[in-house]
Protein backbone atom coordinates (compact mmCIF):
# COMPACT_ATOMS: atom_id res chain seq x y z
CA UNK A 1 0.00 0.00 0.00
CA UNK A 2 1.16 3.62 -1.30
CA UNK A 3 1.01 6.28 1.29
CA UNK A 4 2.95 9.78 1.25
CA UNK A 5 5.34 8.46 3.41
CA UNK A 6 6.51 5.60 0.80
CA UNK A 7 9.55 7.04 -1.20
CA UNK A 8 7.45 5.55 -4.36
CA UNK A 9 5.07 8.38 -3.91
CA UNK A 10 7.64 11.08 -3.99
CA UNK A 11 6.79 14.13 -6.16
CA UNK A 12 9.65 13.45 -9.42
CA UNK A 13 12.28 15.70 -8.66
CA UNK A 14 11.57 16.10 -5.32
CA UNK A 15 14.91 14.70 -3.94
CA UNK A 16 17.36 17.15 -6.87
CA UNK A 17 14.98 19.99 -5.72
CA UNK A 18 16.05 19.19 -1.61
CA UNK A 19 19.45 19.12 -2.44
CA UNK A 20 19.40 21.98 -4.44
CA UNK A 21 17.80 23.79 -1.55
CA UNK A 22 19.56 22.22 1.26
CA UNK A 23 23.10 22.54 -0.47
CA UNK A 24 22.97 26.49 -1.80
CA UNK A 25 21.44 27.46 2.13
CA UNK A 26 24.73 25.84 3.50
CA UNK A 27 26.45 26.79 0.99
CA UNK A 28 25.44 29.91 1.98
CA UNK A 29 25.98 29.67 5.92
CA UNK A 30 29.70 28.56 5.06
CA UNK A 31 30.69 31.90 2.50
CA UNK A 32 29.04 33.55 5.52
CA UNK A 33 31.45 32.30 7.88
CA UNK A 34 34.37 32.11 5.57
CA UNK A 35 33.94 35.44 4.64
CA UNK A 36 34.08 36.58 8.53
CA UNK A 37 37.31 34.73 9.01
CA UNK A 38 38.90 37.19 6.10
CA UNK A 39 37.56 40.20 6.05
CA UNK A 40 36.19 41.36 9.78
CA UNK A 41 38.59 39.10 12.01
CA UNK A 42 41.51 38.49 8.87
CA UNK A 43 43.35 35.30 9.45
CA UNK A 44 45.61 36.37 11.41
CA UNK A 45 42.60 37.17 14.14
CA UNK A 46 40.98 34.06 13.33
CA UNK A 47 45.01 32.14 14.06
CA UNK A 48 44.70 34.13 17.12
CA UNK A 49 41.67 33.29 18.29
CA UNK A 50 41.89 29.15 17.22
CA UNK A 51 45.14 29.32 19.29
CA UNK A 52 42.85 30.65 22.63
CA UNK A 53 40.15 27.86 21.90
CA UNK A 54 43.68 25.27 22.11
CA UNK A 55 43.30 24.34 18.46
CA UNK A 56 46.00 22.16 17.37
CA UNK A 57 47.87 24.33 14.83
CA UNK A 58 46.19 27.48 14.63
CA UNK A 59 47.37 29.06 11.96
CA UNK A 60 47.22 26.23 9.28
CA UNK A 61 43.63 25.21 11.25
CA UNK A 62 42.89 29.09 10.47
CA UNK A 63 43.71 29.07 7.07
CA UNK A 64 42.40 25.65 6.04
CA UNK A 65 38.98 26.51 7.76
CA UNK A 66 38.36 29.76 5.97
CA UNK A 67 39.79 27.93 2.27
CA UNK A 68 36.81 25.11 3.19
CA UNK A 69 34.14 27.73 3.85
CA UNK A 70 34.69 30.20 1.11
CA UNK A 71 35.94 27.50 -1.82
CA UNK A 72 33.60 24.61 -0.37
CA UNK A 73 30.44 26.90 0.09
CA UNK A 74 30.83 28.28 -3.33
CA UNK A 75 31.07 24.69 -4.85
CA UNK A 76 28.00 23.78 -3.11
CA UNK A 77 26.19 27.21 -4.16
CA UNK A 78 26.95 25.88 -7.48
CA UNK A 79 26.85 22.77 -7.06
CA UNK A 80 30.09 21.46 -8.32
CA UNK A 81 32.35 19.03 -6.81
CA UNK A 82 29.58 18.57 -4.33
CA UNK A 83 30.67 15.35 -1.92
CA UNK A 84 34.12 16.55 -1.62
CA UNK A 85 33.28 19.75 -0.65
CA UNK A 86 30.23 18.76 1.93
CA UNK A 87 33.24 15.93 3.21
CA UNK A 88 35.96 18.33 4.23
CA UNK A 89 33.68 21.21 5.78
CA UNK A 90 31.93 18.24 7.72
CA UNK A 91 35.67 17.54 8.53
CA UNK A 92 35.75 21.29 9.53
CA UNK A 93 33.24 21.37 11.84
CA UNK A 94 33.60 17.83 13.36
CA UNK A 95 36.53 19.68 14.30
CA UNK A 96 35.01 22.22 15.57
CA UNK A 97 32.39 20.19 17.48
CA UNK A 98 35.12 18.37 19.49
CA UNK A 99 37.74 20.40 20.32
CA UNK A 100 35.55 24.23 21.15
CA UNK A 101 32.10 23.24 21.56
CA UNK A 102 31.11 19.91 23.11
CA UNK A 103 32.29 20.71 26.24
CA UNK A 104 29.58 23.55 26.71
CA UNK A 105 26.47 21.86 25.94
CA UNK A 106 23.57 22.11 22.95
CA UNK A 107 22.51 25.32 23.23
CA UNK A 108 23.76 27.83 20.44
CA UNK A 109 22.97 30.60 22.17
CA UNK A 110 25.66 29.95 24.55
CA UNK A 111 28.45 28.91 22.16
CA UNK A 112 27.33 25.12 21.86
CA UNK A 113 27.18 22.69 18.81
CA UNK A 114 23.50 22.61 17.92
CA UNK A 115 24.48 24.68 14.65
CA UNK A 116 27.86 22.69 14.43
CA UNK A 117 26.24 19.81 14.28
CA UNK A 118 22.96 20.38 12.08
CA UNK A 119 25.41 21.54 9.52
CA UNK A 120 27.74 18.55 9.56
CA UNK A 121 25.01 16.35 9.17
CA UNK A 122 23.17 18.56 6.17
CA UNK A 123 27.22 18.28 4.95
CA UNK A 124 27.11 14.96 5.57
CA UNK A 125 23.97 14.29 3.57
CA UNK A 126 24.79 16.33 0.38
CA UNK A 127 28.32 14.64 0.60
CA UNK A 128 26.98 10.89 0.23
CA UNK A 129 23.55 12.40 -1.84
CA UNK A 130 25.55 14.33 -4.20
CA UNK A 131 24.57 18.02 -5.40
CA UNK A 132 21.45 16.53 -7.54
CA UNK A 133 20.33 17.15 -11.07
CA UNK A 134 20.26 20.66 -10.22
CA UNK A 135 23.74 21.69 -10.14
CA UNK A 136 27.23 21.86 -12.29
CA UNK A 137 27.56 18.02 -11.24
CA UNK A 138 24.60 17.28 -12.59
CA UNK A 139 25.26 18.98 -16.09
CA UNK A 140 28.38 17.36 -16.33
CA UNK A 141 27.06 13.70 -15.26
CA UNK A 142 28.71 13.51 -12.22
CA UNK A 143 27.49 11.36 -9.12
CA UNK A 144 23.92 13.06 -9.03
CA UNK A 145 20.96 12.08 -6.71
CA UNK A 146 18.74 9.63 -8.38
CA UNK A 147 14.62 9.27 -7.50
Amino acid sequence: MRTLLHPASRLPGSLDLALLVTRVALGFILLAHGWQKLDTYTLAGTAASFGDMGIPLPTLAAYFVTAVELIGGAALVLGVLTPLAGLLNMVSLLGALVLVHVQSGVFVENGCYELVLALAVGLLIVALQGAGRYSIDGLLGRRVASQ
